[in-house]
């Protein structure tokens, strides 16, 4: 099996090291070495260029009836989601999406749960942007464009598993705040949701917070769920009183978990994870990721500065 990896940074770099681990021949092609014709000898392709350069090799993919492994966001616009909806749906049975917290086991475990009775909820993530990498700079990356960068974007997984506990979310608004140096470029969000069944929730994410936090509350009149991500401690509480619940993972489990279930579907197998985001059974939590990008209201701007 062929596979080309089209976008060389950090995650790009990471598929095409996780493919040949796999034992696949790929072939990673740097966005600036791009052409349509770099798809003629493969049999699937991992698209991980910038979100606003997206929608054209995704288009070049589907017109050689190539399935696909999209980094997330699918797209940014209402409007880009739909044409690449249009465009990819004789593959999208084939094509996964890159929301790999759906592969961490403790996310897992939290979908296996009854959150019924849930009546508010949060999903948080935030890490100072200036610490993510060694010789990055943020003002270079593509989280630093207008179009297709902001943190709403960069971190979406917790918009995903939102819509993975309660499907059906109503966005009520997005609350921002900007940075003077980067105009039109959120450097934390908040969303206002509301589940069909009445739970008032809110997920947030930021460039900011000295520290990675990443955790997850569920509040139910028959039980908590108190996740924390970071810290890798899991709590459930129910009338018997608190437990805490075990499942540690190293984050390129998670990716390569997702490519093995892609591999799998491309082999004809059923995945081993029953939350694979299949291209054509996320279209809820890609929506709702772009009509929140769309929806983003700025309330002020902070002074953290960020080069």
């Amino acid at each position: 099996m062929r596979i080309k990896v089209i976008g060389a940074g950090s995650i790009g770099r990471r598929h095409h090291d996780n493919l040949l681990s796999l034992g696949i021949d790929s072939t990673l092609v740097p966005w600036r070495e791009y052409s349509p014709a770099v798809m003629d000898d493969a049999d699937a392709v991992v698209i991980a260029t910038a979100t606003d350069v997206r929608v054209g090799p995704i288009g070049d993919a589907a017109e050689r009836n190539l399935p696909m492994y999209i980094e997330k966001p699918v797209a940014f616009r209402p409007e880009d989601l739909v044409r690449i909806e249009h465009m990819s749906r004789e593959v999208a049975e084939k094509s996964v999406v890159g929301l790999m917290m759906r592969y961490h086991p403790a996310f897992r475990l939290l979908a296996d749960q009854d959150v019924s009775d849930a009546v508010r909820f949060s999903l948080d993530i935030g890490h100072d942007v200036t610490q993510w990498r060694q010789n990055w700079l943020f003002s270079e990356s593509y989280a630093a464009k207008p179009n297709g960068g902001g943190v709403l974007l960069d971190l979406c997984h917790e918009i995903d598993m939102a819509s993975v506990l309660f499907p059906g979310l109503m966005l009520e608004g997005v609350y921002c705040l900007g940075h003077d140096s980067y105009p039109e470029v959120d450097m934390s969000s908040r969303l206002t949701l509301v589940s069909p069944k009445g739970a008032a929730g809110s997920v947030g994410m930021d460039y900011l917070t000295p520290k990675l936090h990443r955790r997850a509350v569920v509040y139910g009149y028959e039980r908590m769920y108190d996740f924390d991500f970071a810290a890798q401690h899991y709590v459930i509480t129910d009338e018997n009183g608190p437990r805490t619940v075990g499942r540690e993972m190293e984050r390129n489990e998670m990716f390569v978990g997702i490519t093995g279930d892609w591999l799998r579907i491309l082999r004809g197998e059923e995945p081993e994870n029953r939350l694979v985001p299949r291209l054509d059974r996320v279209s809820e939590s890609t929506a709702l990721t772009a009509t929140a990008w769309a929806a983003r209201q700025f309330y002020g701007t902070i002074e953290k500065e960020i080069p």
